[in-house]
């Protein structure tokens, strides 16, 4: 993910994602993480939609818990989030259970090979899982 100059990198996201488990209780089925653009009312930040399987003591604090892990461990989207000044936090979306299964299946990429893209770079497949979530 790099709609920043961030290079978050899928190894970053993982050990995140677990950190931020550990910390907070929580246990995930699946996830994945976009760009939101910077606009005029809000700054660019990532969306992640993740499917629990276990929900965190706090969702705040799991937030809270990602985004420090992922500064600790990629420098450069430590350097955008430095004060907020260039990268907001991060905004985490609870996943409906099987949306993402039910996402392979309708794109037919359901199978033991599959696998939902973790990090994107554009809202093309996010977009896609929000509206299967809403």
């Amino acid at each position: 993910l790099n709609a920043f100059g961030e290079e978050l990198m899928v190894h970053n996201a993982n050990a995140a994602i677990t950190y931020a488990c550990v910390a907070t209780g929580a246990q995930i089925t699946d996830f994945t993480a976009a760009p939101v653009y910077t606009t005029e009312q809000s700054k660019g930040h990532h969306q992640w939609l993740i499917e629990f399987a276990k929900m965190p003591s706090s969702l705040e604090a799991f937030t809270e818990a990602l985004d420090s892990q992922l500064q600790h461990e990629n420098s450069d989207y430590e350097a955008k989030r430095y004060n907020d000044i260039f990268l907001a936090a991060p905004e985490v979306v609870v996943a409906k259970n099987g949306i993402f299964d039910t996402w392979l299946g309708m794109t037919g990429k359901r199978g033991g090979q599959r696998k939902v893209p973790r990090l994107c770079n554009d809202r093309k497949i996010m977009n896609q899982l929000l509206d299967l979530n809403k």
